[in-house]
């Protein structure tokens, strides 16, 4: 827990510069499983201090009947618009957005490599420092809470599980990553793959 605890900005900075090819979990999906080329999507990878220790920022999406996703844990984000520059400048957008914290209390140390879901999005993960303690202001229609989990707890193995999901139409099965519940939350799927990039990517997870 020390290790984890005492690691620095600077040193995840270092450690996502060093490891730009990052640490990647292929995509599972069989081929011909999409029939169209995936919409561009950005999510905040939000890290800050709390009584001595890194948390990992996620929110619980709103439910609404016609959204695949929603009620889900999730990092703020989204699609990348036109008026967005790049990935990043997508990813801090939704977050001012969605959670209504500002480019000013965030900074961006780099990005992991882009994830393929389901729903055919290619998923830019921008992993960034915020300030702490901050003033959330949220989205109702797109957020229905903010919550973190400790670093630390994410990396006990214990917490982490791999299932299988069978996709029928292809005869195949695919991995989906899950963690144990959290504070009545359950990290699941493509937030808890990118949160095992991000780990894995640190060192902080085997």
């Amino acid at each position: 827990m020390s290790v984890i605890a005492d690691l620095t900005v600077e040193e995840i900075k270092s450690r996502l510069s060093s490891h730009a090819a990052g640490y990647r979990i292929e995509d599972p999906f069989p081929e011909n499983y999409f029939s169209a080329n995936p919409r561009k999507a950005s999510v905040l990878v939000s890290l800050f201090r709390f009584d001595g220790e890194w948390h990992l920022l996620f929110i619980r999406r709103t439910e609404h009947e016609d959204d695949r996703h929603s009620g889900q844990v999730a990092f703020p984000g989204g699609k990348v618009d036109e008026v967005d520059e790049n990935n990043i400048a997508a990813a801090l957008r939704e977050c001012h957005e969605e959670i209504g914290v500002g480019s000013e209390h965030l900074s961006v140390l780099g990005c992991l490599q882009d994830y393929r879901t389901v729903s055919n999005f290619l998923v830019t993960p921008v992993v960034a420092v915020m300030d702490w303690p901050v003033e959330f202001s949220l989205d109702s229609i797109e957020v229905d809470r903010v919550f973190s989990i400790p670093v630390g707890w994410l990396c006990d193995p214990e917490n982490l599980q791999i299932k299988e999901r069978r996709l029928p139409d292809f005869g195949v099965s695919i991995p989906v990553y899950y963690f144990q519940h959290y504070d009545g939350e359950l990290l699941w799927g493509i937030t808890a793959k990118i949160t095992v990039s991000l780990l894995t990517t640190l060192g902080l997870l085997e």
